[in-house]
Parts: structure tokens; sequence; C-alpha cells
């Protein structure tokens, strides 16, 4: 008797552990590639194309393939899938020499690595009224967070900008999955955005709100399009809409958060 009950209770335990199990999710910021100059810092252009970021990219893709997503999330307008479908069934040699961009040259070589039949894009755009948002801090007399904005601006410019010049192409992946740089792509959007604006005049916090609904639909639809036989998946992004998705992910107990770090050991 004692015999069945321990089989019921180790059956009971296996059963509630499967149940609870949660899926990995290897988030990876990133910086853009192909550079289209769309940010507000202007940033120099990484030679993704040269032999050794080629070897490199190799590497990377070798070692998440390892990982063994089950899908690729990227940052492709949700709303144009079927662009994005097409795009992957391309030629994949002509795909590799032409198109310079992350998706390309990191999501697409680990998902044809890993023979999946589709990449799934998840952006969500919202409006970014930056001008706006000068004009409410010379509206209400904001000097001294106008110095701040800009001082800001120029040691993020100059530091990333070093930073491209100097270092390869993992050791710029791996930095831009950092926690501190996390904190850095959402610090700006508190100390600075959010505090625009005469008190009335809630421009700021619009643009905040914003920038918060984009990566909040994206993730929204990680979390939709994610099945349950889906163990471990990829989810690709600038490092910017990687920082937000990391806080709503470690607040998601469905989401075990792995670091690209540990990936590329």
């Amino acid at each position: 008797m004692q015999k069945i009950i321990l089989l019921l209770v180790l059956f009971t335990f296996n059963l509630s552990s499967a149940q609870t199990k949660k899926k990995q999710i290897l988030l990876i910021g990133t910086f853009h590639f192909a550079n289209p100059g769309n940010d507000i810092a202007q940033i120099k252009t990484f030679n993704i194309m040269s032999e050794k970021s080629q070897k490199e990219l190799e590497t990377i893709s070798d070692k998440i393939k390892k990982f063994g997503p089950d899908k690729i999330f990227v940052e492709w307008k949700f709303t144009q899938q079927n662009e994005l479908d097409k795009f992957y069934n391309k030629n994949t040699d002509s795909l590799f020499k032409n198109s310079k961009n992350e998706i390309t040259q990191l999501a697409l070589r680990t998902a044809k690595k890993l023979n999946h039949k589709k990449l799934y894009g998840i952006d969500y755009r919202t409006r970014f009224p930056y001008d706006s948002l000068m004009m409410s801090m010379e509206k209400a007399d904001q000097k001294d967070l106008m110095e701040k904005n800009t001082k800001m601006t120029e040691k993020f410019e100059k530091d990333q900008n070093e930073r491209i010049s100097k270092s390869t192409l993992t050791e710029l992946m791996l930095y831009f999955n950092k926690k501190e740089t996390d904190r850095e792509n959402i610090q700006w959007y508190l100390e600075v955005a959010n505090r625009t604006g005469k008190p009335d005049d809630f421009t700021g916090a619009s643009l905040v709100a914003n920038w918060y609904k984009r990566n909040l639909y994206m993730y929204s639809l990680v979390q939709k399009l994610t099945e349950s036989k889906d163990e471990k998946i990829m989810v690709l992004l600038g490092a910017g809409h990687a920082a937000m998705l990391k806080e709503f992910i470690e607040n998601d107990p469905t989401f075990e958060l792995v670091e690209l770090s540990t990936v590329l050991k």
C-alpha cells in the first residue's frame, strides 16, 4: 500500500513539474549591423562583412544552434509577415552577400542551420515625436534638462563610436547584452523624456508611453506566437527594445531568461 501511495506522489510531482516547466528564451539585444541612421544618436557603421566578422557570425550562430531555439523572432513588422516569408526563402548565398542587417546575418543564418521554415516578425511601430519633445523643453524653459539631454546624447555617441572602432563583433554583442547597458538604454526615457514639459504638458510622458507600448506589443506577439510545444525560443531586437523586454520576461513566470553570455561560452 505504501508503495502505491509513493508511486502516486511521484506521479503527481512529475506531472506538476511538467506543467510548470518554464520555456527558455534567449533574448539578444544588438546594434543595427546595417546602421540605417534612424536613431537620434549618430553611430558609426560596423563592418559586418569583413572576413573576421563573418567567421564570428558562423561561430555565434553555431553556438545558438546548439542551444536549439524552436522559433526565432525578429524586428520586422508583424503586419508584413508575408514579405518576411518571401525574404527568408530567397537564395541564401545572395542574401548573405547583399543584406548586411542583423536579421539576415544572424537570425536567418541561424534559422537556416536549424532547418526552420520561417522567421517570425514582431515589430510594432508607434509615434516617436522627438521634435515635439524638444519644443516642449523650450516652451517650459527647461535649460538644465536640454543641457543634460545634449550631454547624454554626445556621451552615448562618443562611447559607442569608440567601442565600435575597437571591438570585435562578439565583444560588441556581449556588451549590448549586459545589465549595465540595459540600464543605460532605459535611463534616458525616465531621466530626460518623462520630465519634459510644463506640468500640464505630457509630451514627454506620451513619448515614453509610446515606447513602452511598442515594446509591450512586441512582447505580446512573442507570448501569442510561442506555442505549447516550443521549449526554447530566440528573440533578436535592437538593444533598446531588448532592455525593455527583459523587464517583462523577468516578471512573466512562463519564461526563463537565458543570457547570451552563457550560450557563447
